[in-house]
């Protein structure tokens, strides 16, 4: 345990201190420190994202009997990653601290600090909570309390990492200002399809997985499982569904966008004395 513990340690902020630097330096980019910040902040997660789906699609396909299998990968990757959830809290302060500079509050003394921490807390408290929870509750419950039972389940819940890489590129791209473009709304597809299937269809399809194994019906599982289990389900989905609703809000408001845009550009070409597709008008 010590040794991924240690691995996970050294990997996720040097990674993230190695892409700073290298944004910072490299001849054909030398972003500013903010810009540097921001960027591999998301690239870390966006690498942690891909190596967990990775090894949670391994331990899923390679673990038939839902409780009894096991893979090594399981307890290796969950104490492996440990680690990036507290350097995490730690990114997502330092990309809020630059862009709170960015906004002209350059003075960074003790007043700002606290206002700044305040603001950061007030704004990612349920993403903090979230990360909390994983290290505090979650990993040891994955390493004491399970008994070596459920590899497929923790496999699942690593697949739920696939979505994130959408996530990190679709902040980035609003950060730039660049929502109107197809890279924006093609990401904005793929977070939208990834994240609901990964993360919110994931629990009624392990409760399916039980039912199959147990051979029960899916509306019979809850009531064959102990209240701890239900209980846990319940509060790892629901952020998740918390979530989902502010990514379908946004996708929202970016297509409304885009229809009053399409009908004024229409309403111009009229005016001018052209049809839709630019023909002149008789």
């Amino acid at each position: 345990m010590f040794h991924a513990l240690v691995a996970g340690g050294i990997v996720f902020p040097g990674l993230f201190l190695l892409a700073k630097n290298s944004l910072k330096r490299l001849p054909w980019l030398q972003w500013d420190e903010a810009d540097a910040v921001i960027i591999s902040a998301r690239l870390v997660s966006s690498v942690q994202a891909v190596m967990a789906s990775t090894a949670g699609y391994i331990v899923f396909s390679s673990c038939h009997h839902v409780l009894d299998d096991q893979h090594w990968l399981t307890s290796a990757y969950t104490q492996f990653a440990v680690p990036y959830f507290i350097y995490d809290i730690y990114a997502m302060f330092l990309c809020h601290w630059h862009k709170y500079r960015v906004k002209g509050h350059e003075g960074a003394g003790p007043r700002s600090l606290r206002t700044v921490t305040r603001a950061f807390l007030h704004k990612e408290l349920l993403m903090v909570l979230h990360h909390l929870c994983m290290v505090l509750v979650c990993f040891p419950v994955s390493v004491l309390w399970r008994q070596g039972k459920g590899d497929f389940f923790l496999g699942c819940m690593l697949m739920a990492e696939l979505s994130t890489p959408f996530v990190c590129l679709g902040k980035v791209l609003i950060l730039y200002k660049r929502q109107h473009t197809l890279l924006h709304k093609v990401n904005g597809l793929l977070m939208l399809v990834t994240f609901f299937c990964c993360r919110i269809l994931l629990f009624p399809y392990m409760y399916w997985a039980y039912g199959r194994q147990a051979g029960l019906p899916l509306h019979r599982v809850p009531l064959a499982l102990p209240p701890a289990c239900n209980l846990g389900a319940a509060l790892l989905l629901a952020p998740q569904l918390y979530w989902f609703g502010l990514i379908c809000r946004g996708a929202a408001r970016l297509f409304r966008r885009a229809r009053p845009k399409d009908a004024a550009t229409a309403t111009a070409a009229l005016r001018n004395g052209h049809g839709p597709g630019g023909r002149a008008l008789d």
